[in-house]
């Protein structure tokens, strides 16, 4: 069955090639809000699923495109690993290829790494409709241009993910969040001092009012570091670390103005006067809330020498990631016509004219 879809997906590709028809690649929909707005012919991929292999001892899994994340993440946890990126799902229905096609990565990021980080190996299906492999199932492999890797975060717009390899790691031994009352400010300074230090973070997030520290690793690292930070434990703490801040369940991502992705040095200084924000990353990811101008949002993340994303709201047709320097646009074109010489794949998702 998996056979035979790969082969019709293949066919509709060389297809709409022919043609000179432009293709949506769609799996579970959960990320159908990031970018601007989709155009083209439907080209459903989430029936291609399935876990290939998965080698605990070797801490890698392989898994077509449209597997569910969750089914992934079920057979981790039986095993007692996870993926270190800790993806936002947004969805029972999100899949593994929208998960790295997207290239979001959850509270986890700046103490484990980025999904980019995790992919070992990648096939695609070209514009051409061939079937391309990159890398493989072990970091020995992952050398030279590491192509698998330039797909992670690249909305579909290079080709479509049939299948990926995944480094994945333990989980650990003991985990806890510490819980202190802090404004913002007071709160990324306190962030930048524990990651200056030999602490186990693997989380570090303020809503406005409270500090959230989350601490993972072995029993005795975790109970040195709790005496170092302080603060009062809270309870059930991987929910609220899956279901408030991975999967923006907290009450700051339920507002009305447009929201803002913003990536900055942890310790850049805040912008009031932007509007409301929630501090995730240990103070290098500020997801702002703000009615604001683009142009004005995006001249003070450039200023404190990072950039900014329009994450949800807003007009879908308007720019929604950060604008790139002309040089570095040009790299942009002359991969994707590499990839996909006629710009059939999800065409203008990320940049209008890719």
């Amino acid at each position: 069955m998996t056979l035979d879809l790969e082969r019709e997906l293949r066919e509709q590709v060389a297809d709409a090639a022919a043609a000179g028809v432009s293709l949506e690649i769609a799996g579970g929909g959960t990320k159908h809000f990031l970018g601007r707005t989709p155009a083209g012919r439907r080209l459903e991929v989430s029936g291609h699923a399935g876990i290939l292999s998965y080698e605990p001892k070797e801490l890698v899994i392989t898994a077509r495109c449209g597997t569910p994340l969750q089914t992934i993440e079920a057979a981790l946890s039986e095993q007692g690993q996870m993926l270190g990126f800790e993806p936002p799902r947004f969805g029972v229905q999100a899949t593994l290829g929208g998960t790295i096609a997207a290239g979001l990565s959850g509270p986890r990021r700046p103490y484990a790494g980025s999904a980019r980080d995790f992919v070992l190996g990648a096939r695609i299906l070209n514009g051409r409709g061939e079937t391309l492999r990159f890398g493989g199932e072990v970091m020995k492999n992952v050398a030279g241009y590491d192509i698998s890797r330039l797909m992670t975060g690249a909305m579909g717009t290079l080709g479509v993910l049939l299948d990926v390899s995944l480094k994945v790691v333990p989980l650990p031994a003991r985990e806890i969040t510490l819980v202190q009352r802090r404004g913002l400010e007071d709160a990324i300074r306190a962030m930048n001092t524990w990651s200056g230090r030999a602490l186990p973070l693997s989380g570090a997030c303020c809503d406005g009012e409270r500090l959230y520290i989350r601490l993972s690793g072995a029993e005795t690292a975790v109970a040195s570091a709790r005496d170092i930070v302080g603060g009062e434990l809270l309870e059930e703490s991987s929910r609220f670390w899956e279901e408030k801040v991975r999967e923006q369940g907290h009450g700051f991502f339920g507002g009305y103005a447009p929201l803002w992705r913003l990536s900055l040095p942890p310790a850049a200084p805040l912008n009031p006067a932007l509007g409301k924000y929630f501090i995730d990353w240990g103070g290098g990811l500020r997801w702002l809330r703000s009615d604001r101008g683009s142009r004005t949002i995006r001249e003070h993340a450039a200023a404190t020498g990072g950039h900014a994303m329009l994450f949800r709201g807003g007009n879908r047709d308007d720019a929604r990631y950060h604008p790139l320097p002309e040089a570095v646009m040009g790299i942009h074109r002359r991969v994707k016509s590499a990839f996909d010489p006629q710009r059939m794949f999800n065409p203008g998702r990320i940049y209008p004219d890719l």
